[in-house]
C-alpha cells in the first residue's frame, strides 16, 4: 500500500528535530488555490495523554506550512469521542498563530470512539456555509482529514459515502491500533492515495510531510494533458474533470454528455421516465394508458378481486432471487386498483412452514402493500406447497382475515409462485381450493414441475399456468397475468359489487320476484284450464 509509510532513515532524521519544525523541511508555505480543510481528531480514552500531545504538535506544525487566509486555505478542527466538539470552525481564524493558540488549549474528551458521528457532524455542520465554508457553487475543494487510533463504535461506511457524495474528499489516517477496514470504508478513492497507516503517534509527522507535499503540488490542470472535455479542477489527489451545468461525467472520467433529466429531477412517473432534450415524458407499460396528470397509469377499475399470493421462500430460491420475486409481486400490485372497496391483496410465504406476511384486510392502498412486500424477510428451508394451499383455503380467504362475504360475489383469486417440486402432497388442497370457488394461478420458475403447476391451477391450464426458466426473465409473465387477473379484462369483467341490503338492491329483488310470481300464476291458470278440458273430454267419452 502506498499509504503505508515506512521511511526508517527519514523518520530518525525527523525525530531529531522539534515537532513544530519537522513539517517545514520541505520548504516555504504552500501557495495553493482556495481550500476548505477540516481536521477530525480522535480524542477518545484510548489515545493516551502523551500521544494526544503528539497529535497536537502535528497539527501545529502542519498549520505553519499552509497558506492560510480568507481567500486561500481555511482551516477548521473538530475533536470527537462519544460526542463531537468544534475546536474552531472554518471561518473563525485567518492566521496560523490564532489557530495554534486554540489547538494548544484543546482538552481531550477521553470517552468512546464515535467516528461515524464525527463524520456526520463534519458533513452537516463543519462544512456548512454558516461555519465558514465557501458555497458549493464556488467549487472550492473540501477536504477532511480523519486521525484515529482505534475501531469505531458506530457505523462509518454509509455516512462516509454520503460525505463523499457531497464532494468532501476524505483522508483516513490510522495510528497504531487503528482498524484498516474502517479506514478504507471512510476514505475517498483511490484508496492507496487516501488511506495512511503509521506504526505509532511518534511517526504521524510522516503523513504530514506527504500530505503537505500534495497541498503544495503543482496545478495539475495547468501542467500535463488532463483531456477533460469541459473543465479541469485540481484536487489534492490530482486533476479531476467536471462538466458544465446540465451535463454528466461519463465513466471514462473525462467526457461529458447531456444530463438524463429523469435521473436528475423528481419526475414522479409511475412506470418509466424518458428524457427528450431539455424535457422528459412519462410512459406506461403496454396495455395501460397514461392518465391526464401525465404521470400515472390506468389500473383495473371495472371489478373487484380478493387476491392472495403464495410465495415460495424455500432455500432453493436464494436471497437475491427472492428480492426479484418481491419486485415481481410489486409489479403485479402496480396494475391493480388496491382499495378496501376495490382489490384487496394478501401475502403468504411458505417453506417448511407457512407464514402470513399480511392478510387481505390489512392494507388499503397499493403503496402500503408494496412497502409491506419489500419488508418481507426470506424464510429459507423446505418446500411445503400443500401445507401452504391448506393455509390459504382454511385461513387466508376467511372474513376474519379480510375476505369479503361470499354473498357479495367478489371473485377470490389465489396465485402460487414456486421454483421447485413440493415436499408434500398438493392434490387434496389444490382440488379443495377450486371446490371452494377460488380461481387458481400457478407461476413456476427454474426447476418448477409442470405437472404440479397444472394440478394447482384452474382450467384451462393455458390461461392459468405461467413459466419462466430464470428469475431475471420472469417479468415477461406480467402481461399474461394482467390479462387474467385484472378485473376489467379477466375473470371478473363486469362484476358489480353491491350490498344485498341496499335499498335499490331490495327494490330490484322485489321487482324480479313479483315478476316471476306473476309468470308462475299465469302458467298455473293455463295448466288448470287444460286439466278441466281433459276432464270434460273423459266425461263425454263415458
Amino acid at each position: 500500500m502506498r499509504g503505508l509509510l515506512c521511511w526508517p532513515l527519514l523518520a530518525w532524521l525527523l525525530l531529531l528535530q522539534p515537532w513544530e519544525t519537522q513539517l517545514q523541511v520541505a520548504g516555504p508555505r504552500c501557495h495553493t488555490g482556495p481550500l476548505d480543510l477540516v481536521f477530525v481528531i480522535d480524542s477518545s480514552r484510548s489515545v493516551r495523554p502523551f500521544e494526544f500531545e503528539t497529535v497536537r504538535q502535528f497539527l501545529v506544525g502542519l498549520l505553519h506550512g499552509l497558506n492560510v487566509g480568507p481567500n486561500a486555505t481555511r482551516v477548521g478542527v473538530i475533536q470527537y469521542s462519544s460526542q463531537v466538539q468544534s475546536v474552531f470552525p472554518l471561518g473563525a481564524f485567518s492566521r496560523p498563530e490564532d489557530m495554534e493558540r486554540a489547538i494548544r488549549a484543546l482538552v481531550p474528551l477521553a470517552q468512546g470512539t464515535m467516528t461515524g458521528l464525527a463524520i456526520q457532524y463534519a458533513m452537516n455542520v463543519a462544512f456548512s456555509v454558516a461555519e465558514g465554508a465557501r458555497p458549493p457553487e464556488e467549487r472550492v475543494p473540501r477536504v477532511a482529514v480523519i486521525v484515529t487510533d482505534g475501531r469505531p463504535q458506530d457505523r462509518v461506511a454509509e455516512v462516509a459515502a454520503q460525505a463523499r457524495a457531497r464532494g468532501i474528499e476524505i483522508y483516513a489516517v490510522g495510528v497504531q491500533r487503528a482498524d484498516v477496514g474502517s479506514l478504507r470504508a471512510m476514505a475517498s478513492h483511490p484508496l492507496d492515495e487516501h488511506v495512511f497507516l503509521v506504526e505509532s503517534f511518534d511517526l504521524i509527522q510522516e503523513f504530514g510531510l506527504q500530505f503537505q507535499g500534495r497541498l503544495c503540488a503543482i496545478d495539475h490542470c495547468s501542467f500535463g494533458n488532463h483531456s477533460c472535455q469541459h473543465e479541469c479542477v485540481s484536487t489534492l489527489a490530482g486533476p479531476r474533470c467536471h462538466c458544465r451545468e446540465g451535463h454528466d461525467l461519463l465513466p471514462d472520467g473525462r467526457s461529458c454528455r447531456v444530463r438524463d433529466l429523469c435521473n436528475g429531477v423528481d419526475h414522479g412517473c409511475e412506470f418509466q421516465c424518458v428524457s427528450e432534450g431539455l424535457s422528459y415524458r412519462c410512459l406506461c407499460p403496454e396495455g395501460r394508458q397514461l392518465q391526464p396528470d401525465g404521470k400515472s397509469c390506468n389500473r383495473c377499475r371495472e371489478g373487484h378481486v380478493d387476491l392472495v399470493l403464495l410465495v415460495d421462500g424455500s432455500k432453493s430460491v436464494r436471497p437475491q432471487n427472492f428480492e426479484l420475486v418481491k419486485r415481481f409481486v410489486n409489479q403485479i400490485v402496480d396494475f391493480l386498483d388496491v382499495s378496501p372497496d376495490g382489490t384487496r391483496v394478501g401475502l403468504v410465504q411458505f417453506s417448511s412452514r407457512v407464514r402470513t406476511e399480511f392478510p387481505l384486510g390489512r392494507y388499503g392502498t397499493a403503496a402500503e402493500v408494496k412497502q409491506a412486500v419489500l419488508a418481507v424477510e426470506y424464510m429459507e428451508r423446505g418446500t411445503m406447497t400443500g401445507l401452504a394451499l391448506r393455509h390459504m383455503v382454511e385461513h387466508s380467504f376467511s372474513e376474519a382475515q379480510g375476505a369479503r362475504p361470499r354473498a357479495l360475489n367478489v371473485p377470490r383469486v389465489g396465485l402460487v409462485f414456486t421454483d421447485g417440486r413440493s415436499q408434500d402432497d398438493i392434490s387434496v388442497w389444490a382440488a379443495r381450493a377450486k371446490e371452494e370457488g377460488i380461481v387458481m394461478y400457478a407461476v413456476g420458475v427454474g426447476k418448477a414441475v409442470e405437472e404440479e403447476l397444472r394440478e394447482i391451477a384452474s382450467e384451462p391450464a393455458e390461461l392459468h399456468v405461467s413459466y419462466s426458466p430464470d428469475f431475471s426473465t420472469m417479468t415477461h409473465l406480467l402481461e399474461n397475468l394482467r390479462g387474467s387477473i385484472c378485473p376489467e379484462e379477466g375473470i371478473s369483467a363486469g362484476t358489480e359489487l353491491r350490498s344485498p341490503c341496499e335499498c335499490e338492491s331490495l327494490v330490484e329483488f322485489q321487482g324480479r320476484t313479483l315478476g316471476a310470481l306473476e309468470g308462475l300464476t299465469q302458467n298455473l291458470a293455463q295448466l288448470t284450464a287444460r286439466l278441466e278440458d281433459l276432464e270434460n273430454q273423459l266425461a263425454n267419452q263415458q
